[in-house]
């Protein structure tokens, strides 16, 4: 599965993300939670902007889906280990004192069951006294459909524009149809993604990390406004 058909695009996109104050933030939290941890998993890990910057701090290791972010990123953090699998199902045979899973990441597991599957993932990989920290998507109550919203990104050889329509499917499946259109001096390229994320209520949330055997916090605003699900083992 691809998360985007062009993922040497994707940090260009992005580049509006404070991902060196996002991890501060995480390593406020791990800190406070779980002093002594020093082994970290980044489940979701794209590009490796977020490992960038945790590996300073922790032994990390890093997990995606999608084979062409996970080329970019084993050029950005070479010698962190990084394994192509599922967030619902996956088992690297052992633990870690952090799991992260960022940036929303957590919408992509299609449904209720896809996110109990992906919470007991998480359960058995953390150590005693383990910390998973969740990036949510978005609830039901706070999605708009039928919104337009741009965004750009200009260097001397590059521009790339981003128009996208917000939808609603089935009542819980936010759906973003997203219309790239990338200039460089040899040519424009238009091309179109869609994204499709479940819209999770805080309670189902809850009710996932709590039945998989974890101690849960929210802090609801989090790295960028989203909130954060603090889960420990």
């Amino acid at each position: 599965m691809r998360y985007t058909s062009r993922p040497e695009l994707y940090d260009l996109e992005y580049s509006f993300k404070d991902y060196a104050g996002e991890v501060a933030t995480l390593e406020r939290i791990v800190a406070e939670r779980n002093p002594t941890a020093r082994t970290l998993l980044d489940v979701a890990c794209g590009t490796g902007r977020h490992l960038e910057h945790l590996r300073t701090r922790f032994e990390c290791e890093g997990a995606d889906l999608d084979g062409g972010l996970l080329e970019v990123a084993r050029r950005r953090v070479p010698g962190v280990p990084l394994q192509q699998a599922d967030m619902r199902d996956f088992d690297l045979g052992r633990r870690f004192d952090v799991v992260t899973c960022l940036f929303s990441a957590i919408g992509f597991v299609g449904g209720p069951d896809g996110l109990a599957a992906t919470a007991r993932a998480f359960a058995r990989h953390l150590n005693p006294g383990g910390v998973a920290l969740v990036e949510p998507w978005l609830t039901p109550n706070v999605w708009m459909p039928n919104r337009p919203h741009l965004l750009t990104h200009e260097e001397p050889d590059l521009v790339l524009a981003r128009a996208t329509l917000s939808g609603l499917r089935d009542e819980r499946v936010s759906t973003t149809e997203m219309h790239y259109v990338v200039a460089t001096p040899a040519r424009v390229e238009h091309f179109v993604e869609q994204h499709d994320l479940y819209l999770f209520t805080n309670d189902e949330m809850r009710r996932a990390f709590e039945t998989a055997g974890l101690d849960v916090d929210y802090d609801a605003d989090g790295l960028m406004g989203r909130g954060l699900w603090i889960c420990l083992r």
